[in-house]
């Protein structure tokens, strides 16, 4: 893995030189899916994290770093800004901040990458000045950062536009204050807790998300010498430090999405696979939806293991929900699932206003889904048919390669770019439990 290559636009893919060319998976599908694929680190884990360097002037050591052009992005927008940055190709990374001292992000590259603008409180946490454009990432809705300006506020954070459409957040001194966040917001809770522990004083933020990819930044946080209790709760309660050390190696936590993906390959599919490596615990809700599809569940200390039974089994409705309810990034594969079930489920998306935009591209495959306001009603046929399908976001491009992989004949799936910032080798992954599966240009 590099630093340098840049990340492709619509319906384009990098190619081993860092240039762009279109590709598209070649799929022939309708075979069961067997074995054993060992989990990533976690994407919105490994992100966060990354930009959370910036408040240790060192050098830190990251594992389980997945090979993904987002963690390439953010890489590389640390490199720009004064950071060294150096991928080993084999999951690690080592992040030196000591020289970083850029307070502007590249415009360029921030927005390709919603996640880029968690880089906004640890520049505020350790220079007290930060101005970034707004993230840019995958169309799947509102992704407003009132509520990151908002919480910057109370630690007494003044907010200003500059040309150019970036936001200019400054502080001469942080001091710790007490923010309730008037929504659940995983990036909001990140971006505010990352400016507080080095603001004088205690903050309270309340109402904050509890996703193990946020306690995951917590206790990283703790681990350069951050005061943050309450990770896990709707609470967090940051004692400001004087500053933060590095020096040390840090393993990032399973990824749950990626994990979810790859089990409901095996449910789709009629076959049998184990992911290993990962946490259970960080499923629990899906893996319920999962067995009441019919499907067989069985957990380990850091195994899951999906059997896919037939028939599918409708679930009834399924309401996605901030951490610990239904993950909003399993809901196109889940539901693509159930359009193979032998009756009707409702699936009602709480979190992203556009993340049914795959749905007309799985009716292309032969799916009878329709979409009442905010809730699609799932009504499962016997089979999919192979088509040519675009992935338009990272996880509805999943699902479509789910549905690929479970549809009579060949179908083609583009869009990898979108695919490619969240699964590492996607391809090779499935192939690797039993799938005919290709790349191509």
């Amino acid at each position: 893995m590099t630093i340098c290559e840049p990340v492709c636009e619509s319906g384009q893919s990098l190619n081993e030189n860092g240039g762009n060319e279109v590709t598209r998976l070649i799929i022939n599908g309708g075979k069961p899916l067997r074995g054993e694929i060992a989990a990533n680190g976690a994407k919105n884990a490994a992100l966060p994290i990354m930009a959370a360097c910036i408040l240790a002037p060192g050098k830190v050591k990251l594992n389980r770093i997945p090979d993904i052009s987002d963690v390439r992005i953010m890489g590389e927008i640390l490199r720009q800004m004064g950071a060294e940055v150096c991928f080993d190709g084999k999951g690690s990374v080592v992040i030196d901040t000591t020289n970083l001292s850029e307070t502007k992000a590249p415009y360029r590259l921030v927005k390709k990458l919603n996640a880029s603008f968690d880089i906004t409180g640890a520049l505020l946490g350790r220079h007290g000045d930060a101005s970034v454009p707004l993230p840019g990432g995958c169309v799947i809705g509102t992704r407003a950062i009132d509520m990151h300006l908002e919480g910057f506020k109370s630690l007494g954070c003044v907010i200003g536009q500059e040309p150019g459409g970036f936001v200019s957040v400054k502080a001469n001194k942080l001091s710790g204050g007490r923010y309730h966040f008037a929504k659940t917001s995983v990036g909001a809770t990140k971006n505010v807790m990352m400016a507080a522990v080095l603001a004088k004083g205690k903050t309270i933020l309340e109402n904050v998300a509890r996703e193990p990819e946020v306690v995951d930044l917590a206790d990283f946080l703790n681990a350069c010498g951050a005061n943050i209790t309450g990770q896990g709760t709707t609470k967090l309660e940051i004692h400001g430090v004087k500053e933060l050390h590095a020096d040390f190696e840090y393993s990032i936590i399973p990824d749950r999405i990626e994990t979810g993906t790859y089990l409901t390959a095996a449910a789709i599919t009629g076959g049998d696979i184990t992911v290993s490596g990962t946490n259970p615990e960080f499923l629990k809700t899906f893996l319920r939806k999962i067995g009441k599809a019919g499907q067989k569940v069985t957990t380990g200390n850091d195994f899951i293991r999906v059997e896919g039974m037939k028939p599918i089994l409708p679930v009834g409705a399924i309401i996605t929900e901030p951490h610990p309810g239904f993950p909003t990034d399993l809901q196109p594969q889940t539901l693509t699932l159930l359009s193979l079930s032998n009756g009707t489920s409702y699936v009602r998306e709480k979190i992203f206003d556009m993340r049914f935009n795959y749905i007309n591209e799985l009716r292309r495959m032969g799916a009878n889904v329709e979409i009442e306001g905010g809730t699609a009603v799932v009504r499962g046929v016997s089979r999919l048919l192979s088509a040519p399908v675009d992935a338009p976001d990272i996880r509805a491009g999943s699902a479509l390669v789910l549905a690929a992989l479970a549809a009579e004949g060949v179908s083609e799936v583009s869009g990898l770019c979108y695919i490619d910032r969240g699964y590492e080798k996607i391809e090779d992954r499935f192939a690797s439990v039993g799938a005919d599966i290709r790349r191509v240009p």
